[in-house]
């Protein structure tokens, strides 16, 4: 009955023990995680823009970070991430024609 009681925390101490011998990538030897946050600080820098109304630039910092998040949900195959990119895009797209 103990030994029941007790198989969960078992499987915890395993769960703990293979996350703490397996390698933790490095930032720059992680392709992915080097493009999320590239492509995050890009966006940030557009927002900056957009607040500044450092226009033209705002658009290519936007489109550079969009282009980034949407190849992080293609490589990922997040259909989510890859979708709001694509309706952000749309979105901007309408802009710009409709000036």
């Amino acid at each position: 009955m103990i030994s029941q009681l007790l198989r969960p925390l078992a499987f915890m101490d395993q769960q703990m023990e293979k996350m703490m011998t397996q390698s933790m990538p490095r930032l720059l030897s992680d392709k992915v995680t080097l493009l999320k946050w590239v492509a995050s600080v890009i966006q940030i820098l557009g927002y900056g823009a957009t607040a500044y109304g450092l226009t033209p630039l705002n658009i290519y910092l936007f489109l550079g970070g969009l282009v980034g998040w949407f190849l992080v949900g293609y490589i990922w195959n997040d259909r989510a991430i890859m979708l709001i990119h694509v309706v952000a895009l749309g979105a901007m797209i309408a802009g710009l024609l409709s000036q």
